[in-house]
């Protein structure tokens, strides 16, 4: 026997917790392209929601929440740490026997860098590289990059790129990733250390419209992340 349907359409509605509530942490992201012509006029603005997060990004965040060892007894990182970024448990460092000064020491750091593309792919929480990026370069369909620039300014942080199209042929942009290199650097002796680097794909995002550099033309990328709540 089927009973009727009591509930009705409006009343389940009423019972979807919404995606916001209030105090909640929230994050949020986007990406940002501007481009110039040879003269230095802007020709194109795009800007668009940043939705591609990868699994190492999240792993990567888990450092300023969770810390990079287990706990005061467990000297090992933790497991989202080995597991999905592939980070050592631990580092053998020099050791001289003296916490006076302490020379076993090890640090962990980051640096973030934005890569242009010019193909295509569908999303993995696991992408390590784009489809085709844009290479470096003043040669035909390269992109001559500038120096990544790392910014903050209240609860956001502004990643950003200057690229400049040297060749006689307009270029497509037609994907973005942001690209982090993990350092850890370890003490080898007295006044000496040495660093291992891991480098992983943190967001990778197709552009809704295609961003077109004209020749002899530039563009600036920009990627914000917001932390609010």
């Amino acid at each position: 026997m089927v009973t009727p349907d009591l509930v009705s359409e409006e009343d389940i509605a009423k019972l979807i917790i919404p995606d916001d509530l209030p105090g909640e942490p929230t994050f949020k992201a986007y990406i940002e392209a501007k481009v110039y012509d040879r003269e230095g006029h802007l020709i194109q603005y795009h800007r668009q929601p940043m939705r591609s997060l990868t699994q190492y990004f999240l792993a990567l965040m888990s450092i300023p929440i969770l810390g990079t060892f287990q706990g005061p007894t467990t000297d090992s990182a933790t497991g989202i740490l080995t597991n999905v970024l592939s980070l050592p448990s631990q580092v053998n460092t020099y050791l001289n026997g003296s916490w006076s000064p302490p020379t076993d020491w090890a640090n962990i750091m980051w640096s973030w860098s934005i890569q242009l593309g010019s193909g295509t792919q569908a999303f993995s929480l696991t992408l390590t590289g784009l489809a085709a990026p844009i290479a470096n370069g003043t040669a035909t369909g390269q992109l001559l990059y500038g120096t990544t620039s790392v910014t903050h300014a209240g609860t956001s942080i502004y990643v950003s790129i200057q690229v400049t199209n040297n060749t006689s042929s307009a270029i497509s942009v037609t994907e973005i990733g942001l690209q982090g290199t993990v350092y850890i650097q370890y003490a080898t002796g007295t006044s000496s250390s040495s660093y291992s680097s891991y480098n992983f794909l943190l967001s990778y995002d197709t552009f809704s419209t295609a961003i077109s550099v004209p020749a002899l033309g530039m563009a600036v990328f920009q990627i914000t992340l917001t932390f609010t709540g």
